[in-house]
């Protein structure tokens, strides 16, 4: 990236410290930006062999080395945002690996400026993987 670059989906450390501990227990994990009516604001947490990626969700880049997704149409609302994903207190999606660790991942954004650039994402492959 070049000065003025800004990742899409960035996380706090307590964040990057969270997926660590996770990637502990199941290294080949993704995110996916939750957009159901239960789980809100949630970036869900998966094994990749549990999770199959939609042809329609985008990749908006990676946290600590774990890919993060979105829907299309969340992608469509969100374009000029950056997600920035941390941690609370609380219990984690009841399908998220953040479940059941008192903990939980949460969403939380920005607006980009009308002088940042940021990459554009690229859209998931209909096998399921990018």
């Amino acid at each position: 990236m070049t000065n003025g670059d800004q990742p899409r989906v960035a996380a706090t450390d307590a964040a990057l410290a969270f997926l660590a501990e996770i990637k502990q227990d199941h290294p080949e994990i993704l995110f996916h930006q939750s957009g159901g009516c239960c789980d809100g604001s949630s970036p869900m947490c998966y094994p990749v062999s549990d999770y199959r990626v939609g042809e329609t969700d985008v990749k908006l880049g990676e946290i600590g080395g774990v890919p993060f997704y979105i829907s299309g149409s969340q992608y469509a609302v969100w374009a000029h945002t950056q997600l920035i994903i941390d941690v609370v207190p609380g219990r984690g999606g009841m399908f998220s690996l953040d479940n059941g660790r008192e903990r939980r991942f949460l969403t939380r954004s920005r607006l980009f400026d009308g002088g940042e650039v940021c990459p554009l994402p690229e859209m998931a492959r209909s096998s399921g993987t990018t």
